[in-house]
C-alpha cells in the first residue's frame, strides 16, 4: 500500500478547510490544518454562499445540507434611504437563474460543518507557521511552528488579506491596499421584526438586512471613510449616525443591537493580481491569493471554488494557477468596480445612479441578479474527486501521480 502524501494547509478559515476536507476525503493525503487563533470559531458574522459555491461544497458532501439552511423566501432587492425599491427580485427568480438558491448563514455553522469533515487532530489551533521552504520538484517543502518542523508533498496558503505565506512566495508583491471603506456587522434578533430581504444604497453609505434560518437577523453596514478610524463612543452609536434615520426595518436592528454586537473592520483588497497562485509545492487559496471588496459577496465563495479545484488539480498546480487566476481577477476587478458605484458619494451621481438601476430592472432581471452572471452558473471541474465516506491511505488523489511543483 503507498504511504499517503502529506499535505499542511496553513490557516483554519472557509478555504483552509475546504481544501482541507477536499483532500482528505478524496484519498491518498495525510492532512495537518494549523490555525494561529485559538480556535476555530471565526472573526466575522454570516456569509452568503451562491450556487456556484454550494456546487463546489457537493463535491465534498456538504451541499444539499448547507441548502437546506437557505432562509430567504419571497421577495426582496435593492432600496434606497426612504425606502423607496429600486430593483425587486425573489428567491425562485435567482434559483431559475443560476440552477439553486442563494443561502446565507453564520460562518461559525459552515466552520462546523466543514470541520467535522475531518479526522480527529487533524486541526492543531493555536499553532503558528511559517513557511521556511516552498520545495520543488526534488525536495518537499518545509513548515516551521513551535513544536518543530513539517515536512510536505504540498503546502495550502490559507491565512488571509495578510498572508505571510504570500509574502514568502512573492515577496516583491505590493501587497494588500485599503480599499476606500470601512464595514459595519451584527447578527442578532430582532424580536416581532418582519421585513423583505434588501440591500439599500446611499451616499457614500450601504445597509443591508437579511434573516438566517434560525430566526436571528444578520445586518451589514458600510460607508466611505478614511482607514484606521473608530467611533469616539462605541460603534453602535456610530451606525445610529450614520443610519438611524434609514428605512424600517434598520431602526429596529440598531435598537435591538448592543455596542458588543457591532463589528468593525476596514476593507482591504489587492489590486494588483498576483503573477501565479502557485510556486514550488506551494498553492495559495482565498484572501491569501485574490482579496477583493464583500461587494459581489463572492470572497468566501471563490475560496470555496478555489480549494475543490486545487483538489482536482493537486498534482499539477500550474493547471490550478491556470484554472483560477482568469476567473478570480475578473470577479475582483468587478467587485471593485461595485463598490465604486454603491458607495458613490456625489449627490448628482447618486441620483443618476438611482434612477438608470430603477430602469435597467424594469426593462429586465434585477440588477442584483445580473451582476451574478458568469459568476453563480459555475460548476466544478469534471472528475473533481468526490467524496467518500471511508478513504483508504493508497487512493490516488488526481488523475496524474507527479510532483506537485513547478513544471
Amino acid at each position: 500500500m503507498t504511504q499517503a502524501r502529506r499535505v499542511v494547509v496553513i490557516g483554519g478559515g472557509i478555504g483552509g478547510l475546504t481544501a482541507a476536507a477536499a483532500l482528505h476525503l478524496s484519498g491518498g493525503w495525510h492532512v495537518t490544518v494549523l490555525e494561529r487563533a485559538r480556535s476555530l470559531e471565526p472573526v466575522g458574522a454570516a456569509i452568503s454562499l451562491a450556487p456556484n459555491s454550494l456546487r463546489a461544497l457537493d463535491v465534498v458532501g456538504l451541499g444539499d445540507e448547507i441548502r437546506g439552511l437557505a432562509a430567504w423566501a419571497g421577495d426582496g432587492g435593492l432600496r434606497t434611504p426612504s425606502g423607496r425599491w429600486l430593483s425587486r427580485s425573489s428567491a425562485e427568480a435567482a434559483a431559475e437563474r443560476f440552477g439553486g438558491p442563494l443561502v446565507l448563514l453564520h460562518r461559525a455553522t459552515l466552520v462546523e460543518r466543514l470541520a467535522a469533515l475531518l479526522p480527529p487532530d487533524t486541526v492543531r489551533t493555536d499553532t503558528a507557521a511559517t513557511l521556511a521552504d516552498s520545495g520543488d520538484s526534488g525536495r518537499p517543502a518545509r513548515v516551521t511552528t513551535a513544536d518543530g518542523d513539517l515536512e510536505a508533498d504540498l503546502v495550502v496558503g490559507a491565512d488571509g488579506v495578510r498572508s505571510a505565506v504570500r509574502r514568502a512566495l512573492f515577496p516583491g508583491h505590493p501587497g494588500p491596499v485599503y480599499s476606500g471603506f470601512t464595514t459595519w456587522r451584527v447578527v442578532i434578533p430582532v424580536p416581532g421584526a418582519a421585513f423583505a430581504s434588501h440591500e439599500t444604497w446611499g451616499r457614500g453609505r450601504i445597509w443591508g438586512t437579511h434573516p438566517l434560518k434560525d430566526g436571528r437577523v444578520y445586518a451589514y453596514a458600510a460607508a466611505v471613510t478614511p482607514a484606521g478610524g473608530r467611533a469616539p463612543d462605541d460603534e453602535k452609536a456610530e451606525l445610529l449616525r450614520r443610519f438611524g434615520d434609514w428605512h424600517d426595518p434598520i431602526p429596529a436592528v440598531l435598537a435591538a443591537a448592543r455596542p458588543e454586537d457591532v463589528l468593525r473592520h476596514d476593507v482591504h483588497h489587492l489590486a494588483e493580481p498576483l503573477p501565479a497562485y502557485h510556486h514550488g509545492r506551494v498553492a495559495l487559496v482565498g484572501d491569501a491569493a485574490h482579496a477583493m471588496p464583500p461587494t459581489l459577496g463572492q470572497g468566501g465563495n471563490q475560496a470555496i471554488e478555489d480549494a475543490i479545484v486545487l483538489a482536482h488539480h493537486c498534482d499539477d498546480l500550474p493547471a490550478y494557477t491556470a484554472a483560477r487566476l482568469p476567473r478570480t481577477t475578473a470577479i475582483a476587478r468587478q467587485a471593485v468596480r461595485v463598490a465604486r458605484l454603491n458607495l458613490m458619494t456625489g449627490r448628482v451621481g447618486t441620483v443618476v445612479r438611482d434612477t438608470a438601476m430603477a430602469a435597467l430592472s424594469k426593462a429586465g432581471p434585477a440588477l442584483f441578479l445580473r451582476s451574478f452572471d458568469g459568476i453563480a452558473d459555475w460548476r466544478p471541474p469534471l472528475g473533481a474527486p468526490p467524496a467518500r465516506a471511508k478513504p483508504r491511505a493508497g487512493d490516488a488523489v488526481c488523475s496524474e501521480q507527479t510532483p506537485a511543483g513547478n513544471r
